[in-house]
């Protein structure tokens, strides 16, 4: 696969890249059917067969359960060969989610964040929205807390993990990067991300298969032949789903 610029951040990243939910949550997931969590084998397994197949950007955060945590165990001796996002906002606890963007929660959640995945620093922090986008960006201390950790060096691109188009509009005043949804089943959000990535953002989009319900071969090659979009998202905790995925994309 090709690399692709992510937007003004300075990095490059592979257009397909690994989703890690099922790595550590396996409860209160939209996936259309049940699936134990990964043994540590299996996780090495995955990991390795990303840096085989030209897979160099990892998407965690807080709210994946063990994710951050199991991943940090693998990163060791080969973190500078990934682009690691993760996030903030939302964490996953006793069966429910719960969201809290203060500054003070959000600079909390990052040094626990680092200090599970092993690194000093990500490579992307995001906004993990609970949908109220726009509230989020601007009648919360989020931003400063974004913009703080970028100055301290530990986290390189700053975005929001977004739900709505005002969302992804207001991401354009002051952010780096915006994750959204977008699908064959799911384009609302195409005109506001198109502005987004014209304005100099990295678009990564999730829920590129609607969690299962597309045809994956076609799902995948219509997400990266947009022009906006520079990498899917695919969650998955089997090789066999990202080489295939990597083979789609290596045809466009």
């Amino acid at each position: 696969m090709a690399p692709r610029r992510l937007g003004r951040t300075g990095l490059s990243v592979s257009p397909i890249a690994l989703g890690t939910t099922k790595l550590g949550r396996n409860t209160d997931v939209k996936y259309p059917r049940p699936f134990d969590l990964p043994s540590d084998e299996q996780v090495q397994a995955l990991l390795d067969a990303c840096l085989a197949a030209g897979i160099n950007l990892i998407d965690t955060a807080p709210a994946y359960g063990s994710s951050e945590a199991r991943l940090g165990k693998f990163l060791a001796g080969r973190r500078d060969r990934f682009v690691l996002c993760t996030k903030c906002g939302e964490s996953y606890e006793n069966g429910r989610s719960t969201w809290d963007f203060s500054g003070a929660a959000i600079e909390r959640s990052l040094d626990l964040s680092l200090r599970r995945l092993g690194t000093d620093r990500v490579d992307i922090l995001l906004l993990h929205s609970n949908g109220q986008d726009l509230q989020i960006l601007t009648e919360t201390d989020a931003l400063a807390a974004l913009q703080r950790a970028k100055q301290a060096g530990k986290a390189r691109a700053v975005g929001i993990s977004a739900k709505t188009a005002a969302g992804v509009v207001e991401a354009c005043r002051s952010l780096d990067i915006v994750m959204a949804p977008f699908s064959q089943s799911d384009s609302a959000l195409e005109p506001a991300l198109a502005k987004a990535h014209e304005a100099g953002l990295g678009i990564l989009a999730i829920k590129g298969l609607a969690s299962g319900a597309l045809a994956p071969e076609a799902a995948i090659e219509f997400v990266l032949r947009q022009p906006f979009i520079d990498a899917l998202v695919l969650g998955t905790i089997t090789p066999q789903h990202l080489r295939q995925a990597v083979a789609v994309a290596e045809k466009l």
